[in-house]
C-alpha cells in the first residue's frame, strides 16, 4: 500500500476485518497436478481415516508390548518400598537399608525410542503408584547444583494439592542453595497428613501408597557424568531414612556400565535390579503382523518398498518409531501419487465408490497394467465390452476387487503356516523371520526357488512329534482367522492329526521288518554271510515306506499344494496397484538422506528446487539472476585447491552486473558496487559455514576449497 505526499508523514491504516485471511484447506495441499483426478478431497479423508486406524493399533500394541514390564517394575517399587516402610523408625541403623532402591531398565540401542517408554513409563507410575515422579537428562544436569535444582523444580510441579504447592514449596523455591536436606523437609511436610493432601491431576488420593517414594528416571545413564552420578547417590543414601528415593536407570547399552561409571564404594549403595524390554526386532515382528501381514487394513508394501523400510531399521537406528514414520510416509506417498487408491479402504465401501466412478476414473481402471493383462487373457468379445462398456467394468472391477480381498485372507493364512513349518527348519532355508519369507513370497513364486526344494526335503526328515507340534499350529492359525476359507483344509488338517495319534509305533516297526525273509536254511559262515548280504541288498532296492512315512509325505504333499494354490505374487492378481504401494526409490530419497548430494544440486541447479523458469540455463552457463550462493558456488567449482578471493569477487560482481547497463562512473555503480561486495561477502561466508572452503594461512587473500578436488 503506498501513499504519495508532498511532506513526509506517519499514516496510520486502521485493518479491514471484512478481509480476513482465508485459510486453506489441508486437502487442497494434497492436490496432485500430474493425475488427472478431482477427488484429492476423498482420497486425503480415506487416507486420514486409514492412518487413524493404523495408529490406534500400534498404541495399542506399544501398550500390550510394555505391560509386562511395567507390571514388573509397579511390583519392585512395592517391595522396596513396603521395606522403607517396615523399617522407617530406624532406618539408619544397618547398612543395608542405606541401599538405594535401583532398576536397571535396559531398553536397548533404539535411543529414539526410548522417550515414548518413558512418558508411558512415567503415566503409569503416576496413576498407580506416586505423583512423585520426575525424569531427568544429562545436558540439564552438567553439576551437581543443577541436578538437584532440576529435581527439585520438577517435584514443586508435581501432583500436590495447589494450597500446600504455593504455601509449603515458597521456602525451597526461594533459596538458591539446593539440598537434599531441604528436599528431605519439604517431603516430610508435605506427607506428614496423609490422605487428603495428596491429591492428582488424574488419580485420587485413595490410589496412591501411604507416604508415595519419589521415583526418579535418568534417561540414558551412560550420558550422565561420572562424578554427578557419585555425588548424588553418595548424598542420596545418607538421607534415605526421610526421602525415600528410588532410582530407575535407562540403560541403551549393558548393565555393566553402572560399575564402569560407578567404583564400588558407589555402587554398593544401590540395590539393582535387572528388567529387560522387549527386543527391537521382536517388537518390529510384531508390528508388522498386526498392520501388514493381516487383512484388516487393504494397505500393503511391495517387497523393495518394505525392505527400504527394514533395511533402515536393521541397519540404522533399530527404531519403532521411525520405522512407523516410514510406514506413514509410504501410504501418505501412496494416496498422493494413484488416483485409485481411493479404493484402498474397506471392501463395502469400495464397492459403493466404484458404481459412482466417473469416466476419466473408468480409464484410470483401464490403464492399471494388471488390468490390461488381464483383459488380455479374456476372449475377444469380452475385451471389447472390458474397454467399451462403463456398466460391465464396474461390475468387474467390483468382482476383481472381492477376489482381491479373499486372495490376501487365503495369502496371509498359508504363509503362516509355512512358516510354522519351515522356521525352526537347520540353516533357515526361507528365513528365520516372516517378515524374509513375506519378502521371497511377494517377489516371486516361492516353490520355483532353490530354497524352498531344500525346505521340502528337510520337511520329509521331520520326526513324529514335531510334525504333530507343527499341524496343532496351523491349525490353530486357520481356526483365528474370523473368516473361514481355504476350503476343508481345516479339515484334513484334523484328519492328519487324528492318523498321526492312531499309529501305534510297535507296529510301525513290525511291518517294517514283515517284507524280510523268514528265517536261514544254512548255517554256515559262508551261507550266513551271503544271505545278509542278499537280505540288505534286497531291503535298499526294494524298501517298503512304512505308514508313518506315507503319512508325513502326504502331509508335505498338501502344504506344497496349498503354497502353489495360494501363495502366488500380488502381480498377478488384477487391480493389485490399488493396494500396494511400489515406489520404493521415493522412500529412499525421502528417509535416506543424502546431504552432499542435496547441497550439490541446490547450488549447481536452483531452479531443481525453486522451479522458477528464469533460473533455466545450459549447461555451463550461470544465470545472474540466480540466488548470490548459487553464483559464488559455481564461480567456485572452476577454481583450483587455492582461490583468490579478488579474482573471485570480480567475477561474482561481472556476473551479477551482466545485464545491467549504468555508466561505470556514475554513482549509482559506485553505490551498486558496494552493494555487490557485501552480497559477495554474505555469500562467501555462507559457502564457509557449509564447508565448501575456508581460510588458508599460505596467502592471506586466498582461500582453501574443501571438496571436489580441494585439498
Amino acid at each position: 500500500m503506498a501513499t504519495s505526499s508532498v511532506s513526509k508523514g506517519c499514516f496510520v491504516f486502521k485493518p479491514d476485518f471484512k478481509k480476513r485471511k482465508i485459510s486453506v484447506p489441508i486437502e487442497d495441499y494434497f492436490h496432485n497436478e500430474e493425475l488427472d483426478s478431482e477427488d484429492s478431497k476423498l482420497r486425503f479423508e480415506t487416507y486420514h481415516l486409514l492412518w487413524q486406524r493404523m495408529k490406534s493399533e500400534t498404541e495399542q500394541l506399544q501398550e500390550e508390548l510394555n505391560e509386562n514390564l511395567f507390571d514388573n517394575l509397579v511390583d519392585f517399587l512395592q517391595k522396596s518400598h513396603s521395606e522403607f516402610q517396615k523399617n522407617s523408625r530406624n532406618w539408619g541403623s544397618q547398612m543395608k537399608l542405606r541401599e538405594i532402591p535401583t532398576a536397571a531398565l535396559i531398553l536397548g540401542v533404539n535411543v529414539t525410542d526410548h522417550d515414548v517408554i518413558f512418558r508411558s513409563l512415567t503415566e503409569t507410575l503416576q496413576n498407580n503408584v506416586t505423583p512423585y515422579v520426575v525424569s531427568l537428562q544429562a545436558k540439564d544436569c552438567p553439576d551437581v547444583k543443577h541436578f538437584l535444582q532440576k529435581l527439585t523444580l520438577q517435584l514443586m510441579d508435581c501432583c500436590v494439592d495447589r494450597n500446600s504447592k504455593e504455601e509449603k514449596s515458597d521456602k525451597i523455591t526461594r533459596k538458591t542453595n539446593y539440598s537434599m536436606d531441604s528436599l528431605s523437609s519439604w517431603y516430610s511436610t508435605v506427607t506428614q497428613n496423609t490422605g487428603p493432601k495428596l491429591t492428582s491431576k488424574k488419580r485420587p488420593a485413595s490410589s496412591y501408597w501411604q507416604s508415595p517414594p519419589v521415583v526418579l528416571l535418568l534417561k540414558s545413564m551412560e550420558s550422565f557424568s561420572t562424578n554427578v552420578l557419585q555425588d548424588f547417590i553418595t548424598i542420596s543414601s545418607q538421607h534415605l531414612h526421610e526421602f525415600p528415593l528410588i532410582l530407575i536407570f535407562g540403560i541403551a547399552t549393558s548393565p555393566v556400565i553402572i560399575h564402569r561409571l560407578l567404583p564400588h564404594s558407589v555402587s554398593s549403595l544401590l540395590c539393582i535390579e535387572l528388567f529387560q524390554s522387549l527386543s527391537c526386532k521382536e517388537h518390529l515382528t510384531v508390528l508388522l503382523d498386526k498392520l501388514l501381514l493381516t487383512p484388516r487394513f487393504p494397505f500393503k508394501l511391495s517387497k523393495k518398498a518394505l525392505q527400504v523400510l527394514t533395511n533402515i531399521f536393521l541397519y540404522h537406528d533399530f527404531s519403532i518409531q521411525n520405522f512407523i514414520k516410514g510406514l506413514k510416509l509410504s501410504l501418505l506417498e501412496h494416496f498422493y501419487s494413484q488416483p485409485l487408491s481411493v479404493l484402498c479402504c474397506d471392501l463395502s465401501e469400495a464397492k459403493k465408490r466404484i458404481n459412482g466412478f466417473s469416466v476419466i476414473e473408468c480409464e484410470d481402471i483401464r490403464r492399471l497394467p494388471s488390468f490390461r493383462r488381464y483383459v488380455e487373457n479374456q476372449p475377444l468379445e469380452k475385451q471389447v465390452a472390458l474397454l467399451t462398456n462403463e456398466t460391465l467394468l464396474k461390475e468387474k472391477a467390483q468382482s476383481l476387487l472381492e477376489d482381491l480381498h479373499v486372495y490376501h485372507i487365503n495369502y496371509f493364512l498359508v504363509l503362516r503356516c509355512l512358516h510354522n513349518f519351515t522356521c525352526s527348519l537347520p540353516k533357515y532355508p526361507l528365513g528365520r523371520q516372516i517378515r524374509e519369507l513375506y519378502c521371497t513370497c511377494l517377489e516371486t513364486k516361492i516353490w520355483d526357488s532353490e530354497e524352498y526344494a531344500s525346505a521340502l526335503q528337510l520337511l520329509r526328515m521331520l520326526a513324529k512329534d514335531e510334525l504333530i507340534s507343527v499341524l496343532q499350529q496351523c491349525l490353530e492359525v486357520l481356526n483365528s482367522s474370523t473368516e473361514k476359507q481355504l476350503g476343508n483344509a481345516t479339515q484334513i488338517i484334523e484328519d492328519f492329526l487324528t492318523q498321526f495319534q492312531n499309529l501305534d509305533d510297535s507296529k510301525e516297526e513290525e511291518d517294517a521288518c514283515g517284507s524280510q525273509p523268514k528265517g536261514l536254511q544254512k548255517t554256515d559262515l559262508y551261507h550266513l554271510q551271503k544271505s545278509l548280504l542278499e537280505m540288505k541288498e534286497l531291503r535298499r532296492t526294494t524298501k517298503k515306506p512304512t505308514k508313518f512315512e506315507m503319512l508325513r509325505e502326504n502331509v508335505i504333499n498338501f502344504i506344497d499344494n496349498l503354497v502353489r494354490d495360494y501363495l502366488l505374487p500380488p502381480e498377478s492378481q488384477p487391480l493389485y496397484e490399488v493396494v500396494y504401494f511400489s515406489a520404493a526409490n521415493t522412500l529412499r530419497e525421502h528417509l535416506n538422506a543424502a546431504p552432499r548430494i542435496a547441497l550439490h544440486t541446490a547450488l549447481n541447479n536452483p531452479y531443481y528446487y525453486l522451479k522458477n523458469e528464469a533460473l533455466k540455463s545450459e549447461e555451463g552457463c550461470i544465470p545472474n539472476i540466480a540466488p548470490d550462493i548459487c553464483i559464488a558456488y559455481k564461480l567456485h567449482l572452476e577454481c583450483s585447491r587455492l582461490i583468490n578471493l579478488v579474482d573471485w569477487s570480480e567475477a561474482f560482481a561481472t556476473v551479477v552486473t551482466a545485464a545491467e547497463k549504468t555508466d561505470a562512473n556514475s554513482t549509482v555503480s559506485e553505490e551498486m558496487s558496494e552493494v555487490i561486495h557485501a552480497r559477495f561477502i554474505r555469500a562467501v561466508s555462507e559457502l564457509e559455514l557449509l564447508g565448501f572452503i575456508k581460510p588458508t594461512k599460505q596467502k592471506t587473500d586466498h582461500v582453501a576449497r574443501l571438496t571436489w578436488g580441494g585439498c
